[in-house]
């Protein structure tokens, strides 16, 4: 057997043992492109479900940037100097493989990540996974065992260019991209393996206080492309400087407010920024209650049966 075929049925194992009960639910935050606030949404997201007191570990596949690594390990020695006792993630930095040969630099970055998942998977409920922003073996496999993806962009047609191609004349969707091909195969992936849902949200960053008609035409672009590929929109994070002030003490919009001001009062940014990540939070529909548990199961459903043959009557056979 080839390498290639020993990876590809090792993963397809991998992914049946997914899911299964008392495994944790995986959120994958991805986007090929850089400064998108992968980092921002994934340790808010983080945060906001160890808030509800959930167990949640962190996994940051960058191995270059290391962004969600600093700012957990910012938040752990803030928490430490203050005699905080802030909400702080089971923490994984994961460097992949230096070896020359490709294939086993793949085997060996596969091997040692299902070691990294399998230690946490039946001990938390979320595993949160930041990937870097560049495509790879490591970034893929992210993709093919995520319950929720999560692929932040900037409101703008630069990053729009990841998911589809647009005609300049009438603003047309005319192809679909290499990343959305990428998570269309790791969907078929999912579901050839276990049936498995890949519950897909694009999350629009750095939205203007304001409406444009640049803004326009890319909702609607998003729109049109969120039918043919079946993903969900979800506005995210605003352009807030108060989001960026965060990191060095690594701190959320979620935490108490005298901690991020000094003082009991938030500022209106301050709580325009809490309801922003509150909000996106809700349209995740993570399994935090009965409902949206019910509404993960009822997903399943539909797409078990938007996969089924249609019965046809019989003025229709041959």
């Amino acid at each position: 057997m080839s390498d290639r075929l020993k990876i590809e049925r090792v993963e397809g194992m991998f992914a049946c043992n997914q899911n299964t009960s008392g495994s944790a639910h995986v959120i994958v935050c991805g986007n090929e492109k850089g400064g998108s606030g992968k980092t921002t949404t994934s340790m808010h997201v983080a945060v906001a479900l160890l808030k509800k007191g959930f167990k949640v570990a962190t996994i940051d596949l960058d191995s270059r940037q290391n962004s969600l690594t600093r700012y957990t390990e910012n938040r752990r020695r803030w928490s430490e100097l203050n005699g905080l006792n802030l909400e702080l993630s089971s923490h994984f930095r994961f460097d992949g493989s230096t070896l020359d040969s490709t294939m086993e630099a793949q085997m060996q970055d596969f091997s040692a990540f299902l070691r990294a998942i399998a230690e946490i998977e039946n001990d938390h409920d979320f595993i949160v996974v930041d990937t870097p922003g560049s495509d790879g073996y490591l970034m893929r496999l992210a993709h093919s065992m995520a319950d929720t993806l999560l692929t932040p962009m900037n409101d703008s047609f630069v990053d729009f260019d990841i998911l589809g191609k647009v005609d300049a004349l009438d603003m047309e969707v005319v192809d679909v991209s290499h990343y959305a091909k990428m998570v269309r195969n790791a969907r078929r992936k999912r579901r050839d393996a276990d049936d498995g849902l890949l519950d897909w949200i694009v999350v629009r960053n750095r939205l203007a206080s304001l409406s444009s008609n640049n803004e326009r035409n890319v909702h609607k672009c998003l729109h049109e492309l969120s039918m043919r590929l079946g993903f969900r929109v979800a506005d995210g994070i605003s352009e807030r400087v108060i989001f960026r002030q965060y990191f060095p003490k690594g701190l959320t919009a979620l935490d108490d407010f005298e901690l991020l001001t000094g003082e009991q009062k938030p500022n209106a940014s301050h709580l325009s920024a809490r309801e922003e990540i509150e909000n996106l939070i809700s349209v995740l529909r993570l399994p935090i209650n009965n409902n949206a548990r019910k509404m993960a199961q009822a997903r399943q459903v539909w797409m078990e049966k938007s996969y089924a043959a249609v019965d046809m009557p019989d003025i229709f056979a041959d």
